[in-house]
Order: structure tokens, then C-alpha cells, then sequence
């Protein structure tokens, strides 16, 4: 039996451990949480932080593994390069995970090879910079940490003394310690999933996405198909799969969010080469395109034939519960009173005694729906009003 590492075992890696094991593979899991989702169900386990490069390399070789993988979060991309590259797996070379991981490396390429546009951009790595910044740039900017996941401390700068707040928070953030700062752009948010394999790239789904208001910038959820026009779909693709070659992606997913300007200019604004998060990889593609994504990642990471054609074509909306913060109380509705009609699945994190923050990033949410319909919209709708009905019967102390 061939043994698949998986690099996390939170929730959203459950699923490839659930699937690697349906396929008939032994699965090891690292993760520093003891109490991490997906240990239940790993056949080997160990608790190890997943930017420990050395010590997952270590467990790898003791166990022997045919095949590595991560997905859902960028924390564990090294870990998952160093590992295939030096065990002589399949996957990504080490020094394009090392470039991707820098945001401010990524955007330089990109400028360098007119991928788009994006007229301003600084690396910030201490109080000298932002003050230096501060005199001679041109506002709004959008500030993140050079290599954060999941909108964690991106926050808009109007001004200079937010400028050295954004700074400071998003430097805080980083594993380096640095940050990005960057012309901020007005368009509209889609995401795209790809896959690269032998030279390959397949786009797999164009995804509308939903966002919160300023200044916190995170994920509500994801729709397909995206509504855009062909020529759109077309330009995204392009776009997409020249970022892709021009940073030298040779295999495994690669999910990326892009702005859509009002003159339609297609501007990437972050990337990262694992399979996306929130429901992305383990719902939305597979129900929208009949495609087993999770099970070809699984495959393609051990060297196995894998399959991206499409057999399906349906509408799919997700929503992240963002919900009112509090201490929960009680919960007054079951899962299954809620699953008909356009529902097609509800996932709940929380229980009676829960503790629900104030929701800034994806890391707040509360769970997932995933709903369906006629169309786009329709789809969006159910998910969305769903949303309010489960946080409506959540009482709060």
C-alpha cells in the first residue's frame, strides 16, 4: 500500500486524507495541533509545526512515503517542495515554492513581464521603509504581509499614518517579518484553480468571489460559473496561464485571485500553488465540473495517471458563515431540517459554548454552505440566505 503525506491536518486538509484513504493509499499526517480534524482519520500521525522543514523531511524518510501533497494553505508549500525534491517525488521545485512565497518577489516578475500592471509596489521591512514610503507614494495602497494566506492582516492605506499602521500589522503577521504595500486596485474579485502537470496547464474553474466590506477585505464565498463573457473568460485564462510559465510552475495546483478593472484590465493579485481553500478544491470544482480534483491531486502527487476532464457542468455558490460574534448559547436548528432544495451541504464548526469572533479574515468563519440552482445568481442567492437563517437561530449569550 502506497503511503501519501499530507503536510496539515486541519479541516480544510480532512478531505485528502478522507479521499487518499478511499483510493486505497496509507495516509501520515503532520500537523502541530494536537487536536487537528484530520488526525482521526490518518492511518500515522505526528505532531510537527508544517513549516518545520526538517523535521517533516525526517518523519518522511522514517515512513517511507511514495507521495507528498498540502492543500488550503500556503504555510506548508515549502515543507511539501523540500520534501518531493529531495525524496525524488513528484513536485514543485524548491526554488519556484521559495519565489511564490514572496509576494513582493511575485509582483516584481510579474512587472518585469508585463503580466500586468500594477504601477506601484515596495517591500517593507522596518520603520525606515514605511517612513520612507510615506513621503513618496500615491494613495490608496493595499499593504499585506509579504508571505500571509487567507487576507490575514490586508488592510487598505488612505494616508500616511494608516500607511505605518498597515505596515506594522502586516509585518507582524509574517513568518519573515516583512510586508508588501502596492497600488490599490478597483475591479471586481474572481479566483481561478488550475493544475500543471508534465507541462500541462488545465484551467480548471473561474470563480466569481464575494467579499467583505473595507477595510478587512476577506472571503464570503465563491460562485460558478463566473458570469463573465467569453472574450473575459478568455483574457483570465491568458492571463493565468502566462503568470503561471513565467514563473516557472512545473506541477500541482495553483489557485490565484485577480481583479477585474472597469476597463477590463486583468490584474493578478495573489497566488498561491497548493489547492484552494474554503470548499474550493473539495466541493466547488468536483460538484461544478464533475471533475475528482482532490482524488487527481492525490494521484499526481505519487505519479499516477490522473484525469481532468470535464463531465459536468452545474451551478455552484458557496457561503462562509460570518456571523454575529458572541459566545454561543444555544443552536436552534438541525443540519438535516436545513439540507433540501437548493442546500446541498452545510458545514458547522461551532457548538453550544463556542466563542464567535468578529469576522476579519476566513479564519473567523464559522463553517461553509454549498448550495445550487439554475443559475449563478440562484445558487448565490440559496447559499447567502441560508447564511442569515442559521446566524438568525444561533442565540448568543
Amino acid at each position: 500500500m502506497k503511503k501519501i503525506m499530507i503536510i496539515g491536518a486541519g479541516m480544510l486538509q480532512t478531505p485528502i486524507i478522507k479521499k487518499a484513504k478511499e483510493l486505497g493509499y496509507s495516509t501520515v499526517a503532520v500537523d502541530k495541533n494536537p487536536n487537528a480534524e484530520g488526525f482521526q482519520y490518518a492511518d500515522y500521525r505526528r505532531e510537527i509545526d508544517i513549516v518545520d522543514q526538517r523535521a517533516c523531511l525526517a518523519y518522511a524518510k522514517d515512513m517511507k512515503i511514495d507521495g507528498v501533497l498540502t492543500a488550503a494553505t500556503d504555510y506548508g508549500v515549502l515543507t511539501v517542495s523540500r520534501i518531493a525534491n529531495e525524496l525524488g517525488l513528484p513536485g514543485l521545485k524548491y526554488a519556484v515554492a521559495e519565489t511564490i512565497k514572496n509576494k513582493y518577489t511575485v509582483r516584481k516578475i510579474f512587472f518585469e513581464n508585463n503580466i500586468d500592471n500594477t504601477p506601484q509596489f515596495f517591500e517593507v521591512t522596518d520603520i525606515k521603509d514605511i517612513l520612507e514610503l510615506q513621503k513618496k507614494v500615491k494613495y490608496p495602497l493595499m499593504i499585506k504581509p509579504c508571505d500571509g494566506s487567507g487576507s490575514r492582516a490586508a488592510c487598505r492605506a488612505d494616508k500616511a499614518d494608516e500607511l505605518l499602521e498597515a505596515c506594522q500589522k502586516a509585518m507582524n503577521a509574517s513568518v519573515s517579518g516583512k510586508a508588501i504595500a502596492e497600488t490599490f486596485i478597483t475591479g471586481k474579485e474572481y479566483g481561478v484553480e488550475s493544475f500543471v502537470e508534465e507541462n500541462k496547464i488545465t484551467v480548471l474553474g473561474i470563480m466569481k468571489k464575494y467579499m467583505t466590506e473595507p477595510p478587512f477585505y476577506a472571503e464570503l464565498g465563491h460562485s460558478v460559473p463566473s458570469e463573465l463573457s467569453g472574450e473575459m473568460r478568455a483574457k483570465v485564462q491568458e492571463t493565468v496561464m502566462r503568470a503561471i510559465k513565467i514563473l516557472g510552475i512545473n506541477f500541482g495546483a495553483v489557485n490565484m485571485d485577480l481583479l477585474i478593472t472597469a476597463d477590463e484590465k486583468v490584474c493578478i493579485v495573489d497566488i498561491g500553488v497548493r489547492m484552494g481553500g474554503n470548499l474550493i478544491g473539495s466541493h466547488i470544482i468536483p460538484l461544478s465540473t464533475g471533475i475528482d480534483y482532490v482524488g487527481n491531486i492525490i494521484k499526481a502527487s505519487i505519479g499516477e495517471k490522473t484525469s481532468f476532464s470535464q463531465t459536468a457542468s452545474k451551478c455552484i455558490s458557496t457561503s462562509i458563515l460570518s456571523l454575529k460574534p458572541g459566545k454561543v448559547k444555544n443552536i436552534n436548528f438541525k443540519k438535516a431540517d436545513l439540507l433540501h432544495g437548493d442546500i446541498l451541504n452545510i458545514i458547522l464548526n461551532i457548538s453550544v459554548g463556542s466563542t464567535i469572533n468578529e469576522y476579519h479574515t476566513n479564519l473567523d468563519g464559522c463553517g461553509y454552505i454549498v448550495a445550487t440552482g439554475d443559475t449563478t445568481q440562484q445558487a448565490h442567492n440559496a447559499a447567502f440566505e441560508l447564511r442569515n437563517k442559521i446566524d438568525s437561530l444561533i442565540e448568543r449569550e
